[in-house]
């Protein structure tokens, strides 16, 4: 099971992200990436490594400073666990990123349709194919990253956790699930997107519970649920009543 975790918030996004992702490190993984925004409208900072989270972290150096980003721990299904194969994966003009856990079924044929209008792939990954697909439905939906996860979702055939960044919108992550798990972590200035409490259990205990086949949006002060047409849906909310030690046991 891969392992997923957004945030944007007040605060440095790099903390969170990492503390998040070693949280998840008992699902087991092979590899480890991060996507930052740096400016607006630039390409986002990627950072991936094969091996364990510490391979990662070494290679972080000066990172640049962003108050929101995403982080995956990835256990190989499609494509060996190469620092390529790795998540985050980007777009072509590389201001867009995404991270996945499950299984995209179709993504052969997606890959050989994109690949006829121009997209270009460097990874062996079923996720790389939904990247470029959200890319285009981006641009279809005038730059509405929500709406265009909503489109994509249903192109899709398999189980999905998906979470995307764009640096056009730094501050907004959007997210989906089908049959794999995503919960939002509910703070105060800022919000988090996880594969489990567990990665964002140190800053809050207030959670959002995520239903089949709904799109999520967070900003550091909004959290919006929709199901695929657009319709708004208020999510279930819950309190973890466990701590961050118990999450370490």
């Amino acid at each position: 099971m891969c392992g997923i975790i957004g945030y944007t918030g007040k605060d440095s996004a790099l903390t969170p992200v990492i503390e998040g992702l070693r949280r998840l490190e008992y699902r087991g993984y092979d590899s480890a990436g991060i996507a930052i925004p740096v400016e607006i409208g630039k390409p986002l900072f990627v950072e991936k490594r094969s091996g364990k989270l510490k391979n990662l972290e070494d290679a972080l150096g000066d990172t640049p400073k962003s108050k929101s980003g995403i982080g995956h721990t990835r256990w190989a299904t499609h494509g060996g666990p190469t620092d390529t194969n790795a998540h985050p994966h980007l777009d072509n003009e590389g201001k867009l990123a995404l991270i996945h856990n499950g299984i995209i079924e179709n993504y052969e044929q997606l890959r050989a349709e994109l690949e006829k209008k121009g997209h270009k792939f460097k990874s062996e990954t079923d996720t790389e194919s939904v990247v470029h697909l959200l890319s285009d439905a981006r641009k279809e939906n005038n730059g509405d990253l929500a709406a265009a996860m909503r489109q994509v979702c249903k192109q899709l055939k398999g189980s999905f956790t998906l979470l995307a960044i764009h640096a056009d919108k730094p501050t907004h992550i959007v997210g989906s699930r089908r049959n794999s798990p995503l919960v939002v972590g509910i703070g105060t200035g800022e919000n988090f997107l996880a594969s489990d409490v567990a990665a964002f259990i140190s800053y809050t205990k207030k959670a959002l519970e995520l239903g089949q086949d709904q799109v999520v949006e967070i900003t550091p002060d909004s959290i919006e649920v929709t199901d695929l047409t657009g319709q708004k849906i208020s999510g279930k909310e819950f309190e973890i009543s466990w701590d961050a030690t118990a999450a370490e046991r």
